[in-house]
């Protein structure tokens, strides 16, 4: 049994209601439950909320919403991985024990059935393994990164690194906030995915944004509109 979980609460700050905002023409939410839905890989697809406006959404596009995420789970402070353990222990409760469960988060549109595919097979040919998660690389040397102090003034974050050249570093990777396929039982132990039990699956940067601000928002839909009219 391999089931598909999307946290969805109400309590977005920096763009209000953002889960359910319109997105180049629905919900945000309802990319999201198409993409787990056309991969053919789930045998439900979960919505974990706290909104009754949001539920009924997920309904409305084909996911399931057996329960309603209590408020202790829906606050700021509360972290992806004891929304993932809540549902977990539905499902245990219920009698029911998933193989792999598959956190999609709701602001993801950019993201392809296939990658949900390739990143499960890449789990299943390492049984050892406990997850695969969407990640990419960074544009640029990490190493070369700099802050500004209290005056605005510049400062190397790794000094040691002023004068070597790009091509002398390694490669830096960052979790991509999309997806993570996970063994129910590795998830409620809290293994770490930054781990040797967890593969990254590495997308294209192109296909990679935080959606947090209002120009994130416009440059994402730009990038949709861009991707569906190479499809085409």
């Amino acid at each position: 049994m391999k089931v598909a979980l999307i946290p969805a609460r109400s309590g977005s700050k920096r763009i209000p209601k953002k889960n359910i905002r319109q997105f180049c023409g629905k919900p945000m939410i309802a990319y999201a439950i198409e993409k787990a839905l056309t991969s053919g890989l789930f045998d439900d697809v979960l919505i974990s909320t706290d909104c009754d406006e949001i539920a009924a959404l997920g309904v409305y596009y084909g996911a399931s919403v057996p329960f309603m995420r209590p408020a202790s789970l829906a606050d700021d402070h509360t972290g992806t991985g004891a929304v993932i353990c809540h549902a977990i222990e539905y499902f245990k409760t219920n009698g029911q024990s998933p193989d792999y469960l598959c956190c999609i988060y709701p602001t993801c549109p950019l993201l392809l059935p296939d990658d949900l595919q390739k990143a499960l097979e890449a789990l299943i040919k390492q049984p050892e393994k406990d997850f695969a998660f969407s990640s990419t690389r960074y544009a640029f040397p990490i190493q070369r990164a700099f802050i500004l102090d209290d005056q605005g003034h510049p400062e190397m974050l790794f000094p040691e690194h002023l004068s070597t050249r790009s091509q002398d570093l390694p490669e830096a990777f960052h979790d991509a906030g999309q997806f993570y396929w996970g063994k129910p039982q590795a998830f409620l132990q809290g293994i770490s995915m930054f781990s040797q039990q967890a593969i990254p699956y590495i997308m294209p940067r192109a296909r990679v944004m935080d959606i947090d601000t209002e120009e994130d928002w416009q440059d994402a839909e730009l990038l949709y509109r861009l991707m569906q009219s190479r499809q085409r």
